[in-house]
């Protein structure tokens, strides 16, 4: 999974086909809670591109598209946002499959 650099990045990779923006932070266990099945799940979603949105890098980012909990996930299609997945909640690896088959 690539990392975000810059708002600019957001704005190009966002106008892709399939992005997934998955927002999180080097302090939030919920967030690390999912690393250990985040590669498979992006193995089995390959039609998708993911990025990883370091919410404290990008508070202002976060801000604009009101994601106040994570992780969370925002998929954009040609740049429309075609679903998001956020809460405050811990995402399942379940949750996170059935989220992405919907899109």
């Amino acid at each position: 999974m690539q990392n975000l650099t810059s708002i600019e990045q957001f704005e190009q990779l966002k106008e892709e086909e399939k992005v997934v923006f998955k927002f999180t932070a080097d302090w939030c266990p919920d967030c690390h809670f999912i690393d250990p099945f985040m590669g498979e799940i992006e193995d089995k979603f390959s039609n998708f591109t993911f990025v990883s949105v370091n919410r404290d890098e990008f508070i202002d980012l976060c801000g604009q598209l009101d994601v106040y909990g994570i992780p969370s996930f925002i998929v954009f299609e040609n740049g429309v946002e075609k679903g998001r997945f956020v809460s405050k909640d811990r995402k399942t690896r379940e949750e996170i499959e059935s989220f992405l088959q919907t899109m």
